[in-house]
């Protein structure tokens, strides 16, 4: 079966960060990750006893697409969840504006906290309602199948990788962050906070 490549769900520009940026990173990144998510889940499908009889935690085909998977299946989620959160004002509202202030003291100290994360991590930032805990917390993670906590779900997703920035703002991750937080689309983060909740 097909995933289907979602659509950016807006229009244009994000302030700074550029048409040419966004086509490139959703056109040929993100549905790359997409491709590669269905070859590696079709191979796995179609693998035989002898591939099954072979398996082994050194090396083997089986290890090698399992691995594949998770990087390719989160690469896929990672960018959906991302887009889906831009395309907003970045004004704060919903329910989850008082669950931030009550998890990290205010949005403001959110938005520091979060931001902070986002120039340790090497390629994402994860907002996220942690199942176990039942507490909202910032995880980080330098690839796409690193850092994730199971049981965690995603409400706002930053990708810091160079090519989510670079065109745009060479180096300066720091302005990129804050040009992020301009575009947020706190209704859809909201969304997935009340149905997390729920």
């Amino acid at each position: 079966m097909s995933t289907e490549i979602q659509k950016m769900p807006f229009e244009g520009a994000q302030g700074s960060i550029s048409d040419k940026t966004l086509e490139i990173h959703h056109d040929k990144l993100y549905a790359g990750y997409v491709k590669k998510k269905d070859e590696v889940q079709e191979k796995l499908a179609a693998m035989n006893e002898a591939g099954l009889e072979a398996a082994n935690q050194t090396y083997s085909e089986l290890r090698g697409l399992k691995d594949g998977e998770t990087f390719a299946v989160n690469g896929t989620y990672l960018h959906e969840w991302y887009f889906e959160n831009m395309g907003g004002n970045g004004e704060v509202s919903g329910e989850i504006a008082g669950a931030l202030s009550e998890s990290f003291g205010s949005v403001e100290a959110f938005v520091k906290r979060f931001s902070a994360c986002a120039m340790a991590a090497r390629g994402w930032v994860v907002l996220a309602w942690d199942m176990h805990d039942k507490e909202l917390r910032i995880y980080t993670g330098d690839a796409h199948n690193h850092g994730g906590v199971w049981g965690a779900i995603p409400l706002l997703v930053l990708d810091v990788y160079e090519h989510a920035y670079f065109i745009d703002f060479g180096s300066d991750r720091k302005t990129y962050i804050e040009e992020f937080f301009k575009h947020v689309n706190w209704e859809a983060v909201n969304e997935r906070f009340l149905q997390v909740k729920s």
